[in-house]
């Protein structure tokens, strides 16, 4: 065993030590709860367990992340669908010719951090001004949030010291060694007066896009999730606890004062007390769902399953935002390798100039991903998939309640398509993805397009209802702000409830440019910084 790995067994050992201690122990009261041990949660409890003297309770309803689907990048496919999966399913909708689409949620140690494609894509400039504006902080605003970057950052890549940093818990680096498919995305952009950088982060979001390979969160082969760069190295202090199997049923109060969290843990309910704050990191989905069966949100909504009304917020489980994406795929020539799981090169662009971010994301992809209703088209055995995605979908959803427990199932009303823009985008955004995939870059590499090809309108508007899937990005139903349907101000407290925060994609007031895993730990890191400064510590 060289020392590097004998120092790794040690503090895995410490940490099972330590944690097995925590829970034969457990507390009735801590300084903070944080729910949810996802891309934001994680970063929170670790930053406030930074203080010795704050006691440090972390959630999580899923299980261990040490499991080789996890661990390994190519293998994140595998968790989809199982326990792994929250497993959400959106309702059927008639704008997607009546398919109700899968809307799959990390429920592990890392959250969507530990079963996503690990890209490190950070938002548009214009993305955080418009937080800051809507917030009225300019603490949110994109100056604020790229020394956030910096800070963090341990970047493995070309120099850029403005908006880089090194050094920080979250290495990022470029898809090593990347595969023909996406460096030939590249020149095809290139062909069609797209600009590519070193960096799909830095100056390329900072005015119309362009195109580049992936950053990536990858090291020596191996995945690194939210919760083991923040959370993990911790997990051997005793002041903080960490509960897997551990699912949020309910917040406790005093009045509109929030006292602690009931839980289900290992099948039975338990509960407990929060001497500060709790923090809701549970999702899009999940937030809303404990806000609500909590007596937080549309009094309509509550008073339709008996819930009693503590707090009428009616932006509550509203303003549900997601990524669309329809696939384009292409045959290969000759089989070609998959690399750094799959996903290495993305393309942002603007349809109109006038926009103030991309309105185009394409993610490629390097193995052949058709919608299940559109695989009957033929699928070729060796290919690749462009998935050309709306990066500002104006089509809004809901998340609803179908009834009061833990156990009841949420209602996603996604709404995909539902506005006639998007419809209009889409048809641009699959035009720019097939000039790109058919360009002479790609001519001694592909065999020739197999979807959607060449259609009409009718017949392309077909295809996109049945091709249209989720980048997994659902967020913005809890959303920062300072109109009637804000369920937080610019600080991430709930309004008009005392100790309660919420740290996850749920505050977004508008959906971010591109993945949103790097976004979800810069709302980690401002709760951080709010609850320190609050608390004074």
């Amino acid at each position: 065993m060289n020392p590097s790995s004998h120092t790794e067994h040690a503090f895995a050992e410490a940490v099972h030590r330590n944690q097995a201690t925590q829970y034969v122990t457990l507390k009735s009261h801590y300084d903070f709860i944080v729910c949810g041990a996802g891309s934001s949660g994680s970063v929170v409890a670790a930053r406030l367990a930074e203080n010795p003297g704050v006691h440090v309770l972390l959630l999580e309803a899923g299980g261990s992340d040490q499991v080789a689907s996890v661990i390994e990048p190519g293998q994140w496919p595998l968790n989809l669908g199982t326990e792994r999966d929250w497993g959400f399913r959106a309702e059927p909708n008639a704008h997607l010719n009546g398919r109700a689409i899968p809307m799959n949620m990390g429920k592990v140690l890392g959250g969507g951090s530990s079963i996503n494609v690990m890209v490190w894509a950070r938002g548009h400039s214009s993305d955080w001004n418009h937080f800051a504006a809507e917030a009225g902080d300019d603490a949110w605003n994109y100056e604020s949030v790229l020394a956030i970057y910096r800070r963090i950052e341990d970047w493995h890549g070309p120099a850029d010291p403005q908006r880089r940093g090194q050094g920080g818990p979250v290495y990022v680096a470029p898809a090593h060694q990347p595969q023909p498919t996406a460096t030939l995305m590249l020149e095809a952009a290139r062909s069609l007066g797209v600009p590519t950088f070193d960096s799909p982060n830095g100056a390329m979001m900072e005015g119309d896009g362009g195109a580049a390979i992936n950053d990536l969160r990858i090291r020596d082969g191996k995945r690194l999730s939210v919760f083991r760069s923040y959370t993990y190295p911790k997990m051997a202090q005793p002041n903080l606890t960490v509960l897997t199997k551990a699912l949020v049923s309910k917040l406790t109060f005093e009045g509109n004062r929030v006292t602690g969290v009931e839980v289900i843990l290992d099948g039975r309910r338990q509960w407990f007390g929060s001497t500060r704050e709790v923090i809701l990191s549970l999702g899009a989905v999940n937030t809303p769902k404990v806000l609500m069966q909590s007596g937080i949100g549309p009094e309509t909504e509550l008073q339709r399953h008996g819930i009693a009304v503590r707090q009428h917020l009616p932006g509550v489980g509203q303003n549900h935002q997601d990524h669309v994406s329809f696939g384009c795929i292409w045959e290969y020539a000759e089989p070609q390798q998959v690399g750094n799981g799959g996903s290495e090169a993305t393309l942002y662009w603007k349809s109109d100039p006038g926009l103030d971010a991309p309105d185009m994301l394409h993610c490629q992809v390097e193995f052949p991903v058709p919608s299940l209703d559109n695989a009957a088209r033929g699928v070729p055995r060796h290919g690749w998939t462009m998935f050309a995605g709306l990066a500002h979908p104006k089509s809004r959803g809901e998340v609803l309640l179908s009834g009061p427990d833990a156990d009841d199932a949420v209602i996603i009303r996604a709404n995909t398509l539902a506005d006639p823009d998007d419809m209009k985008a889409a048809l641009a955004s699959v035009e720019m993805c097939r000039a790109l995939g058919n360009a002479g870059a790609f001519g001694r590499l592909v065999k020739g397009e197999v979807m959607p090809g060449q259609l009409g309108r009718e017949a392309m508007e077909h295809y996109l209802r049945n091709a249209a899937v989720t980048y997994w990005h659902q967020s913005c139903t809890a959303k920062m702000g300072r109109d009637a349907m804000s369920v937080v101000d610019g600080k991430l407290q709930v309004y008009g409830i005392e100790n309660l925060r919420i740290a996850d994609a749920s505050i977004m007031p508008r959906i971010t440019t591109g993945n949103t895993m790097a976004p979800c730990v810069v709302i980690g890191e401002r709760a951080a910084e709010e609850l320190k400064a609050r608390h004074r510590i």
